[in-house]
């Protein structure tokens, strides 16, 4: 056993997930929803002068959300492959893996409005 790294293999292996992410924000809409989102989120951000602290916390929000959405549409299309007809175990799944993205997002904006808005109390009043 090797404890060699196979560079062209890896260099593959990020090359197959970035076309994933890719795909993501090219053919989900809910992807371009919370990509267009964190763009006005960024926007605010530099628009406030955001600390390192802050931007930390944004940018992880952010990244969850994008994650959360990317892992959901993993599933949902997993689902639709093994059973591409209606079947009432795959539609809970396909529902709490869904669900999982709304709480996600849900807490992403309570952080965004903590964040920015504490920034625009400091800047503003």
């Amino acid at each position: 056993m090797s404890n060699r790294i196979d560079g062209p293999k890896v260099l593959r292996s990020f090359r197959f997930a970035g076309q994933g992410v890719v795909n993501l924000f090219r053919f989900e809409n809910n992807a371009k929803v919370h990509l267009l989102m964190a763009i006005v989120v960024v926007g605010a951000g530099v628009w406030l002068g955001l600390s390192r602290v802050e931007w930390a916390i944004i940018l992880t929000q952010i990244g969850l959300v994008w994650a959360t959405e990317a892992i959901n549409t993993a599933i949902e299309k997993l689902c639709d492959f093994v059973s591409p007809g209606l079947h009432p175990q795959i539609k809970a799944i396909k529902d709490m893996a869904s669900g999982a993205v709304l709480i996600v997002a849900i807490m992403a904006v309570f952080v965004g409005v903590m964040v920015l808005g504490g920034r625009v109390v400091e800047v503003y009043f």
